[in-house]
């Protein structure tokens, strides 16, 4: 069977802290992303670029972030949520397989608050996986309009049989997801509740991974002071087998 390692982090655009005391931390995160050592990184608050944060930071990185982040070999695949007033940030998928195609979906549910999903279509050893990279809303009834909209590009847009991940930043600890998550055929990988949120003392498990036609086999959460000063979330990596999952 073929394996698979994927992990999902909020990266938090790179920066933490406030005001004139925030701290650069995207050359840290490219460290870090390159020790998950995964096939597949899904990333949220990625930044394209940002005129304001660029002429602060002296050392801020002239390539859009999921380009300065992806290991050597790897595909790259951004897709923009918010446009701000310096720039724009998004989700991005890091691929060591190869890409055969993929789109964006707006997911905003109010003016206050910009949101979208990134799906992508990845051949994993000959095999087509699908992936679908996600940042839900803070308010909860937008996440569970976001969730029935979800569930609608899946059943419209990735074919009923085919593996599929979806994974990212769901901004839940999990009650809303898992019912309307099941009318699509996906299952948590989670078998327990691993907390990623906040990240300096983490309590409420945000970011998730939601499959099917991928078997879980070990999950973690890194954990650490170097993980809980690069952002306020903490990765979740897992490996997968590319099998059918049954109890």
């Amino acid at each position: 069977m073929t394996s698979l390692r994927v992990a999902t982090y909020n990266i938090h655009k790179g920066v933490q802290g406030l005001g004139p005391n925030r701290r650069l931390e995207i050359h840290n995160l490219g460290q870090a992303v390159a020790q998950f050592e995964a096939d597949l990184i899904c990333l949220q608050e990625v930044r394209k670029l940002n005129r304001g944060e660029a002429a602060f930071f002296p050392h801020w990185p002239e390539q859009p972030q999921a380009d300065y982040l992806a290991p050597e070999g790897y595909h790259v695949v951004y897709r923009t949520n918010a446009i701000t007033r310096h720039g724009e940030h998004g989700n991005a998928l890091l691929s060591r397989w190869p890409v055969l195609s993929h789109q964006h979906e707006d997911m905003s549910d109010h003016r206050f608050e910009q949101r979208g999903l990134l799906h992508a279509e990845v051949a994993v050893d000959g095999q087509p996986v699908h992936v679908v990279v996600v940042h839900l809303g803070l308010i909860r009834a937008s996440r569970v309009r976001q969730l029935v909209q979800l569930v609608q590009f899946i059943a419209r847009e990735v074919p009923a049989q085919a593996p599929l991940l979806v994974a990212g930043d769901f901004n839940d600890w999990g009650a809303l997801l898992s019912r309307p998550l099941a009318a699509v055929g996906l299952r948590s990988s989670s078998a327990a509740t691993l907390p990623t949120f906040p990240a300096r003392l983490p309590l409420v498990q945000f970011d998730h991974m939601y499959v099917r036609g991928l078997k879980p086999l070990v999950q973690h959460v890194p954990r650490g002071r170097s993980w809980w000063r690069m952002s306020d979330h903490l990765p979740l990596i897992t490996e997968f087998e590319l099998a059918p999952w049954s109890d």
